[in-house]
This record gives C-alpha cells, structure tokens and sequence, in this order.
C-alpha cells in the first residue's frame, strides 16, 4: 500500500443501452477508467471485447512485446517505439503500456478487476493504431513434461461467463510528471473489498531465498545442496537476522508432481518443525499443476504441516481458465491461513485486493535474468511494472552463482572474478514478499 489513507473521490457517468448492457466510467483526478456491464440471463459466451486507440500524433509507446503471443511469462524486456510503427507485423504487448505524448504528459495505460476472463494484451494497428487483444478459451491442455503444459484444443469464443456482471476497468494514468505514475493509486480506488475479515495473519517482510544461490553455501561443515543441512542453514541465518520468513525453493520435493513427498535428502517435517523453533515462517515453491491437481487438499494440508504460504510458479498464460487459477488458488489459501506469491505471472489486475494473502506477483524481467538485466530496462519499472501492484523482481544479490561455481564444496574466487554479474543500478520496488537472494555466506562476510 503505497498511502495509509486513500480518498476515492471521482465523477461517474453510467450509460445504460438496449440489450441490457451498460458502460461506466469515472474521473478522478489522476486519470480516468471504463468498464461495462451486462445485465443478461444465464451464461453468456464473449466473442470479442473491442478496445482500440487512435493516437491523433505520433506518440512513444514504451512496451513489453510478448515473445510467445498469448503464452508469455510478462518476462520479457521493454521495447519503445513510436506509435505509427507498433503495427500488425509487430509483436503483440503486454499491459501495462506507457504513452508518452511528447506534449507534457504521459499516459499509463492498464485494467484491473480481471476476473472470470482473460487478461487483454495490446496489437499494433497500421495508421497509428493499436487495439485489444485476447486469447480464446482453452478447452483441452496436455501435460508434455517437466514445465510444458499444453492448449490442444480452443472453445471458438474468448470467455463463458455470467450473463449478469461487470467486466474489468480499463483505466488511464495521467501525469504531467513522472513521480505521479508512482504514486498514483487506481488499482486501489478502482478494487473490489478484501473478501478476507480478519487480515492480521497475513504479514509481509522479507525471505531469505535459496534458488538463486542454488542452495550451495560454501565455507560450511556439511555437504551443501538441496537437503536437510543446508535447509537449516538458512533458516539460521534467518533467525539470527530477524528475517521472518525462509523460502524452500524448487528441488525440495522427490519430483514437482509429487507436492507431499520431499526428496530423500530431506525430513520436510523436522524441517518444519526446526523452523518452528526459531519462530521462522517457511514458504515452499510449488509448479502450478500440482496445486491444480490437489486444489481440494494441498492448503489443508500444508497449512497442518505449518507450511505459511507457496510460491506457485510457470503458469505463463492469460487467457480465461488460467485467471480462474489463480482466483481458486488465493481463495483456498486465504481460507487456510496462507500467504501466496505468483511467479511465472501476468501483471496484478485486483486479486491481491480481493485476496490481500497474495503478496506479490512476478510478471517481470527480473535479477532471475542475471548478465540480461539492464539499468536501461529497469529504470522503466517503478513507472510502469510497479505503478500498478507489487513486484517480485527477486533483488539482493551482486554475483550470479551457478554450480560451476564450487568444486568439492568450496569457495571459488577465481571462478566468481570472471563470471560476476555487476549491477549498475540500485532500485527499491515495491512488494510484499522481498527476496535476499544471495548466498547467505556472502552476506556473512559483510558484517
């Protein structure tokens, strides 16, 4: 939450229209936003939602252009480019996009309270233009191993949904300075109510993190790796640092389709139970599928472990059965008490509202990407990524680690001089779950 108070003053005008569908709108001051609503019997099939601009000039389009149209992970980086060349051949973007007029004023363009319907992406037009783009219903997926999910078959409409709703807000950020895409709150103003009553379990902070370090601390007295020792490790370090939270990322479980049985070299419930004694919350990474497929127990069950939340990663697609995902997964989570953190994710678009337990989303070209991350793309982010919710950008590390990194389980210097991933820019973002990334014996070293 960027302020303690928010005022959410606006003018409003609601279009009703025969056929029983209406268009709102509002103003506030510091843009403007749209939905509409529909007021129909039983179900209804949605064939296509028209959205599409008409720059009056030539404007720069600052983009984040998909590499897999419809299956993209909102990873990749920003492009920018003026709009009369954002045109059919080009690649399709995601949301948010940042106009810049050139006159004065930018234009941050986004939607919110996207539910029961796929996420819109935008497509060039040629002649200035460009319009909504949404993929369609998928109707059969097909597991092809490891992270590979996929659609083989597509119903012929984008959508099936109530009949009686209102649809997401498109809404438009408007600023005559940078600083108010930062501060501007209309993913807040325009949110449904937190269908959670008594929030105070959920709590934000920090996690130490063991992925990016591939689990390997060095000058350590035990064989490092993904196993029991290493585990405590970090949670130790945790504790003697007052970090609230440790994250168990992927390696911890014998196979990632098999969510309740760790690998050999891990006791998840002395872990746990270790954890527990150092008051040490543990969140667990998790494939999205195996949550799909044991959504009626997986919460209960980790929450009686005192498992405190997931990070459920590679969904990596938009389209209408996917948001449905994630809406069923925070709301099993909130009702057994736990957080979730969404990697491998579309943008924010109201659910960390409706379900506050969601504390961060991916949805970013992030220090995952290591030597491909540049302050170029990342001085864009505050004013586009995080002006329209939380972020994991995975921060806290200087060294990329890699397992070529160690031999015999120690300390390699010249190895780490020669492949080092220098960060030239240093940027505070906005999330609920902040990762340390680094190799706690790194960190160590810096008392």
């Amino acid at each position: 939450m960027k302020f303690s108070t928010i005022n959410d003053e606006y003018n409003q005008l609601l279009l009703d229209f025969k056929g029983n569908y209406s268009i709102e709108f509002r103003a506030y001051n510091e843009g403007v936003a749209y939905r509409f609503i529909t007021n129909k019997k039983g179900s209804v099939e949605v064939m296509n939602e028209s959205v599409e601009f008409n720059f009056p000039a030539e404007y720069q389009l600052h983009l984040q252009q998909v590499w897999r149209t419809f299956g993209t992970p909102y990873e990749e980086p920003y492009t920018h480019l003026p709009s009369s060349r954002f045109t059919e051949e080009s690649k399709m973007s995601t949301l948010p996009i940042l106009i810049d007029t050139k006159k004065g004023y930018k234009i941050l363009f986004s939607e919110t309270n996207v539910f029961d319907y796929p996420a819109m992406l935008m497509q060039g037009v040629t002649g200035n233009r460009m319009k909504g783009a949404f993929p369609p219903c998928p109707v059969k997926q097909e597991y092809k191993g490891h992270d590979r999910i996929v659609i083989s078959e597509e119903a012929g409409y984008m959508a099936q949904t109530q009949g009686k709703r209102e649809y997401p807000w498109r809404f438009f950020v408007i600023s005559n300075h940078d600083g108010q895409l930062i501060e501007n709150t209309m993913m807040y103003r325009l949110a449904e109510k937190s269908q959670v009553a008594d929030p105070s379990w959920i709590l934000p902070g920090q996690t130490v993190w063991d992925w990016w370090n591939y689990a390997m601390p060095y000058e350590v007295d035990f064989v490092a790796g993904r196993n029991q020792a290493t585990y405590k490790y970090f949670i130790d370090f945790a504790a003697e640092n007052n970090i609230p939270y440790t994250l168990i990322d992927d390696g911890w479980s014998n196979s990632r389709a098999e969510p309740f049985r760790a690998n050999p070299q891990v006791n998840m419930p002395e872990v746990l139970e270790y954890a527990r004694q150092k008051d040490i919350k543990v969140i667990l990474w998790m494939h999205w599928t195996a949550i799909e497929n044991h959504m009626d127990s997986i919460f209960k069950i980790y929450s009686d472990w005192g498992v405190a939340g997931l990070k459920i990663d590679f969904m990596e697609r938009n389209d209408q059965w996917m948001v449905n995902f994630y809406e069923r997964t925070a709301k099993e989570a909130a009702a057994n008490r736990m957080i979730v953190l969404f990697h491998g994710s579309f943008k924010p678009s109201r659910l960390e509202h409706k379900y506050p337990n969601v504390l961060s989303y991916e949805g970013v070209r992030g220090l995952e990407w290591k030597g491909e991350v540049t302050a170029d793309n990342g001085i864009y982010l505050p004013f586009m990524r995080n002006a329209v919710g939380p972020m994991d950008y995975t921060p806290g590390a200087m060294v990329s680690m890699h397992p070529e990194y160690y031999a015999n389980n120690e300390y390699n210097p010249a190895a780490i001089g020669t492949r080092a991933l220098q960060l030239a820019h240093f940027v505070i973002f906005e999330s609920g779950m902040q990762m340390l990334a680094d190799n706690p014996t790194r960190y160590k070293k810096e008392k």
